[in-house]
């Protein structure tokens, strides 16, 4: 069985307790995951489940806050997202969604969804509990202006993480405190959008293809930001077809300055959070990012 033992008997318990007590009878291994491994399960009632576990040792709360991120996309109404059947502490039990190719509709109709997504406001920047983006603690803590909100709970402690795993000099350093310097008046148009709900960690991964050509979006990093951290994760490493963008500006135009100022500083939060999970590939697009703030 591809499923740990101790992981097994957990989500029969979990499947027992709400489905009247469907046994795992069968479970195929899925790639494309980067943290943790992960299976189709089926059970003795034909039902199937997709599931995944980390190996002893994750936080406690790591899957259990990926579900509540699930469910506050669901609750938003505006996207798909595979429902939560259970969680535990070194695991995590959602709907099984048929895999699909996508059509002409897909990636406009996905743009159009996540910008309803944005338009679940929230009170502050933030969110009621930390999480994770990938396996690195995430902390969201609320503050009600955005520029502090990214400097001290997003690409502040990003930065120390990787400073201090030896992946950036002095000179880096320098570059960095330029930057910080001119965030104010660079991510004005947080303040002026407001908290949305964000998916958090929007890569071409994260948007599952569904039978229907429809599009789900899956493992997300969700707190109340500015909407176009979504927007920059997407274009980061590509995916993403031209009219997920195009439809998006249509149900939501953007503030002016995004390409040319706002992008890149986004986009430098998620290459260190790579640096910091994958090592030193991802530090040159940290510092030619960085180099459009040296002057």
């Amino acid at each position: 069985m591809t499923l740990p033992v101790d992981v097994r008997g957990e989500i029969e318990a979990a499947l027992a307790g709400s489905s009247a007590g469907q046994r795992v009878t069968r479970d195929a291994p899925l790639g494309g995951g980067c943290i943790s491994p992960a299976a189709r399960i089926e059970t003795d009632r034909g039902t199937r489940f997709f599931a995944k576990w980390s190996e002893r040792g994750a936080p406690s709360d790591f899957f259990t806050s990926q579900a509540d991120g699930l469910r506050a996309l669901e609750r938003a109404g505006a996207v798909r997202v595979p429902r939560v059947e259970a969680a535990g502490e070194r695991w995590l039990l959602l709907e099984w969604l048929d895999p699909g190719s996508a059509t002409k509709e897909t990636w406009p109709s996905l743009g159009r969804q996540l910008a309803q997504l944005h338009r679940a406001s929230g009170a502050a920047f933030g969110a009621a509990a930390d999480n994770y983006i990938g396996s690195l603690p995430q902390a969201n803590g609320a503050r009600d202006r955005w520029p502090a909100f990214w400097v001290e709970r997003r690409i502040g402690p990003q930065w120390e993480r990787a400073r201090r795993g030896g992946f950036f000099d002095e000179a880096d350093e320098r570059a960095f405190r330029r930057l910080l310097g001119a965030l104010v008046p660079l991510l004005a148009a947080g303040d002026a959008d407001g908290p949305s709900l964000v998916h958090g960690d929007l890569w071409g991964g994260n948007a599952h293809v569904m039978a229907d050509g429809t599009a789900a979006l899956i493992d997300p990093s969700a707190y109340h930001g500015h909407r176009e951290v979504d927007l920059a994760m997407a274009e980061l490493f590509g995916g993403f077809d031209s009219a997920f963008f195009e439809a998006y500006r249509e149900a939501w135009p953007l503030h002016p300055g995004y390409e040319e100022e706002r992008r890149a500083v986004y986009q430098i939060f998620y290459l260190l959070v790579h640096v910091n999970l994958f090592g030193t590939s991802y530090v040159g697009g940290v510092r030619r990012a960085l180099r459009r703030y040296a002057g």
